[in-house]
């Protein structure tokens, strides 16, 4: 979790810089990302830029839906502080090893050779790009990063681990569905565009 390689490859600097050169560039070109922003061992960058997306997303979230800022002592900005210190320190980093665990049990059936956990973690970490914006409360704002954050996920699998993008998106599903429809609320905006759609 601690490791970072020397000499970065595309996208992986240090600093807010780094961040928004990898923000930038996993999401206009993926596939060349994927090939050289990820590292064997480097999961530091990888775990810094998922934080980095978790508190962009939330950030925003609270801005713009003051109703989701959790009620404790202290009055709504020091709520909203804790509650995105605890997103840093805790949530981020454990959803982000786990899904890493789903999606690595997920792999073994379907590739007897493949890369390492290390490089399933980054992967993860990368795709969640769009979701910085996910904390807009627009349905249809948040399905578009949901599903365009499963796409990566699909795409960096399928480089990453050199398989076919159609096991890469067999193999993403579930993971997929806990970071994007769950955690960023994929499937929650999905449900009430389409409540607004058969309304209309």
């Amino acid at each position: 979790m601690t490791t970072w390689v020397e000499v970065p490859a595309e996208g992986r600097e240090r600093g807010v810089v780094g961040l928004l050169n990898a923000w930038v560039a996993v999401l206009a070109r993926p596939r060349k990302f994927f090939q050289d922003g990820v590292a064997p061992g480097d999961q530091a960058p990888g775990l810094v830029f998922a934080i980095a997306v978790a508190l962009v997303y939330q950030g925003l979230q609270f801005v713009l839906s003051p109703s989701t800022i959790p009620a404790i002592e202290g009055g709504a900005a020091v709520s909203a502080i804790v509650a995105l210190l605890v997103v840093a320190l805790f949530v981020a980093p454990l959803l982000l090893h786990l899904t890493a665990a789903i999606q690595t049990a997920l792999l073994i059936p379907l590739l007897s050779r493949r890369a390492g956990v290390s490089e399933t973690v980054q992967v993860i970490a990368y795709a969640a790009a769009p979701c910085a914006l996910a904390g807009i409360p627009v349905p249809a704002v948040q399905t578009v990063c949901a599903l365009y954050g499963a796409g990566l996920l699909a795409i960096g699998i399928s480089v990453v681990h050199q398989t076919s993008l159609s096991k890469a998106l067999l193999a993403t599903a579930v993971p997929s569905g806990v970071v994007f429809g769950y955690a960023f609320g994929g499937f929650r905006a999905l449900s009430a565009l389409l409540d607004g759609v058969l309304v209309l």
